[in-house]
């Protein structure tokens, strides 16, 4: 028997339905906020996440996919979102269409060779927005608020945001050398990656997951202390516009994020769930106004959020929310013999057409058979179908939750069952999606 690849997931059944809910929840979201779809490939040149995300980061120098094609290029599956919606700015010059900023979001698989853990997969699906083209610290604002918004629609209520500030080039720059001088003399009691971290990039020994506890990281300069007045009345503004959105956040000045771009504004949204453990982080981005010039564009201030599905609907399950997911088929159509059988080919296909959840026999079951097989559906209504009332034109209905029956006839059995429907729905037939009133 071949097995699954180590850190993958098969997405089935009703778990399949969480995560079609959950995707359609952000869809509504981003059009709500005017967000466009953008779809980028799975693998890219490697040079790009290279580049973009940063040699010294873990995800490039540990946690990458990287192969060689047929012809010799050096290909990278994708480890994130951001570096691939930027080389496609960049490469589609829409940085010169006239309605900027551009406003993009995007759902998909990534890639990172770590420890498969819950809600941690080495193939996991991300989805993220990116708004290209405004340096507004209202923007920075905006994205925090979305993000805020879609969890909160599904249904976790625990939601805290840290935010802090890297500052503009100077003060990162500034920032940097005070980490170097801070470091030096005690960097032989850090672990080998953040020994070679201190020269290449020493925010990242920040972000070391083996010294975490250390007490020289803790008390490592902190980032808000270097920001000159230019990036403290950035960061400034971004509050203002949280507190005006009524989005509750916390400065937490030991926020630098694990990705080289980064530059003024980086967050953190955390759930606490109960029994979620220390990682509770589900969504986190930033503001990265340098990247669109590293990767050969033109100079373009930037900002945007990704967050992990899997984290997002394990929080889900550890808080118990029920989601609203309609999984029960509407109507069951039963016959017995082959002449029946070829009229309930035609009338599931009738009642689907019409917007209907439909089902029918596919198995051969006996009546009794097709019965069990309808209340394991919690189908609503039944249509019987047997050879005299055909002739006649007719079908029996039942309500399987009354078991009041009726005989219909089959030209009206749409019309009957769009009136049946309309007590439990909206003004017509909204629950269904599709009207069958039409």
């Amino acid at each position: 028997m071949i097995l699954k690849a180590k850190g993958c997931q098969d997405i089935y059944g009703k778990k399949a339905k969480v995560w079609q809910y959950v995707n359609q929840i952000i869809d509504m979201v981003m059009e709500e906020y005017h967000y466009d779809y953008i779809r980028t490939p799975i693998f890219e040149a490697s040079d790009l996440f290279h580049r973009g995300i940063g040699e010294s980061s873990d995800i490039v120098s540990k946690e990458t996919y990287d192969f060689k094609d047929r012809g010799n290029r050096l290909l990278t599956l994708r480890p994130e979102g951001t570096a691939g919606i930027v080389r496609s700015y960049i490469e589609n010059k829409m940085y010169a269409e006239p309605t900027q900023p551009l406003k993009v979001y995007y759902n998909g698989t990534m890639y990172r060779y770590e420890r498969s853990q819950a809600g941690r997969y080495r193939e996991f699906t991300q989805f993220g927005i990116e708004v290209l083209g405004t340096s507004d610290p209202m923007a920075d604002a905006e994205v925090i608020s979305l993000a805020v918004y879609i969890y909160r629609l599904l249904g976790l209520k625990e939601i805290k945001v840290n935010i802090n500030s890297l500052g503009d080039k100077n003060s990162r720059d500034n920032y940097r050398q005070a980490l170097i001088d801070y470091f030096k003399p005690q960097i032989k009691h850090l672990c080998e990656d953040c020994q070679r971290r201190l020269e290449k990039n020493p925010l990242r020994i920040l972000d070391c997951k083996i010294d975490a506890g250390n007490e020289i990281l803790k008390n490592a300069p902190k980032t808000i202390d270097y920001l000159n007045e230019e990036s403290r009345q950035h960061f400034k503004k971004v509050q203002e516009y949280l507190d005006i959105l009524e989005i509750p956040y916390e400065v937490n000045p030991n926020i630098v994020r694990g990705l080289d771009y980064y530059n003024h504004t980086v967050f953190e949204i955390e759930a606490k769930v109960e029994g979620f453990g220390s990682q509770n982080v589900i969504g986190a981005g930033g503001r990265y106004d340098g990247l669109v010039e590293e990767l050969g564009g033109p100079k373009t201030s930037c900002v945007g959020f990704a967050s992990g599905l899997e984290r997002l609907i394990l929080a889900l399950e550890k808080e118990n929310i029920e989601l609203p997911i309609e999984d029960d088929v509407e109507v069951f159509v039963m016959y017995v013999n082959d002449e029946e059988k070829k009229q309930a080919v035609y009338l599931t296909q009738e009642l689907r057409q019409a917007g209907f959840c439909c089902e029918t026999e596919y198995t051969s079951r006996t009546l009794k058979g097709q019965l069990k097989q309808a209340d394991r559906l919690n189908s609503k209504y039944l249509v019987f179908l047997n050879s005299a009332d055909l002739a006649n034109k007719l079908v029996t209905v039942k309500d399987n939750n009354t078991k009041d029956e009726e005989k219909v006839a089959v030209a009206d059995l749409i019309s009957y069952l769009s009136n049946k429907m309309i007590g439990p729905h909206d003004d017509c037939c909204g629950g269904h999606g599709d009207c069958h009133c039409k």
